[in-house]
């Protein structure tokens, strides 16, 4: 398909720029949701007898099902455009959802259900990065891209506040009522809102050759991203057992603060996207932030071998810190790849970070057997320090 000339980001409507935003957000938020919510049914999967390595399993089966389709879906949206896919996504997602709503009662094919909703929202993601990158000027795009990322902790909140209340009280079946909910109708105002960002005309040549094979750039800065994963991951699936296990938190207290403290990550976001855009610099920003994501994590491993009274502030803190890595790098991905070539490479962008992320819950679940949470917050502090000379020492923009 080849795409027609048009006027570059900063000349459209500011307005209809940030309609598009909101869409995007939405839609990635109940795709996020959909995602997250097997981690929250951990506590319910456990009082009923499955071991949390288990438990920790089918909570990362829609993460491993994100993995093996992102990359295709980055590759359609680079041909067919954002809006069909979406749109389109959305609607699969909410059919793979209510699959998982007919198949509680049975642990494999609720398993193979969260696999198929995390398979199908994975058309939210590069496509929803997209619309924000084409629609946007650069020296907006930190602002834009951060505020398109509050979608990852909005919908983590909404799970977190959600699915354990309702899952505790009602069962698996209620618990899915709301992500099937939410899909449904984020589908229906997408496919009417969306419209697909101007683009320049489709390059020939040497112009058209993969950015994959003209440097480093978007290789180095996926590792980074894999790295830097693993600590927010950690936080999101463990943080409301860490409460209530260790800690002796109620279901409903603990549910409270990791929404509340994805709320805050998603402001953290938006202040690192505004910092990015001001410092002119993507990759300065995100060394900074594999620093701080290593000294939050060690903290936490404090907090848990002296048992602080102050365990919800720092938890706060390290959930702010751990995310705040995503809209740097994915901007940057964005930028590098160019308006050809981003569905794809931040399909690829997403895929590293979720082999990583669905890793995280049997990985997680297994160390914290051996070592206690304590042992495991100090394991993954390390890995943002592996990160550090991995991250370009300049940022690099498509040609």
């Amino acid at each position: 398909m080849t795409s027609t000339a048009a006027a570059p980001p900063d000349r459209v409507s500011s307005a209809r720029a940030w309609a598009m935003l909101a869409l995007g957000v939405a839609a990635q938020a109940a795709g996020t949701l959909v995602v997250s919510a097997p981690a929250f049914l951990i506590p319910l999967l456990r009082s009923e007898g499955v071991p949390l390595a288990t438990a920790g399993l089918l909570a990362g089966a829609p993460t491993f099902g994100m993995v093996l389709t992102l990359i295709a879906w980055g590759a359609i949206t680079d041909r067919i455009g954002e809006r069909i896919v979406i749109a389109g996504g959305l609607v699969l997602t909410a059919l793979a959802t209510l699959a998982a709503f007919a198949s509680a009662g049975d642990p494999v094919l609720l398993g193979l259900s969260f696999l198929l909703a995390g398979m199908t929202s994975a058309s939210t993601n590069a496509a929803s990065g997209r619309v924000v990158v084409g629609w946007f000027p650069k020296h907006r795009r930190g602002l834009a891209m951060g505020i398109r990322q509050m979608s990852q902790p909005l919908g983590v909140s909404i799970a977190a506040l959600t699915v354990p209340t309702i899952a505790e009280a009602h069962g698996i079946r209620a618990a899915l009522v709301l992500p099937i909910a939410l899909t449904v109708v984020l589908a229906v105002l997408c496919a009417i809102g969306i419209a697909n960002p101007p683009r320049p005309t489709r390059p020939t040549g040497d112009a058209a050759t993969s950015p994959y094979r003209s440097s480093s750039f978007l290789w180095r800065i996926h590792a980074v991203s894999i790295l830097l994963v693993v600590p927010q991951f950690t936080l999101s699936t463990y943080g409301l057992v860490w409460l209530t296990g260790d800690l002796g938190w109620s279901a409903l207290g603990a549910g409270v603060l990791v929404g509340a403290s994805q709320f805050v990550g998603a402001l953290g976001r938006i202040g690192v996207g505004v910092w990015s855009d001001r410092a002119g610099s993507r990759v300065g920003p995100l060394r900074w932030v594999a620093v701080s994501a290593a000294v939050v994590m060690g903290l936490l491993a404090l907090v848990d071998a002296t048992h602080l009274a102050a365990a919800a502030v720092f938890l706060v803190i390290a959930t702010t810190v751990t995310v705040a890595d995503n809209g740097l790098a994915y901007t940057s991905v964005a930028e590098a790849a160019g308006p050809f070539w981003s569905g794809r490479a931040l399909g690829a962008q997403n895929t590293g970070q979720f082999i990583a992320a669905s890793a995280v819950g049997p990985g997680v679940g297994a160390l914290v057997g051996v070592l206690g949470f304590a042992g495991s917050f100090l394991v993954v502090a390390a890995l943002p320090l592996l990160a550090l000379p991995i991250v370009p020492p300049t940022d690099e923009e498509s040609r």
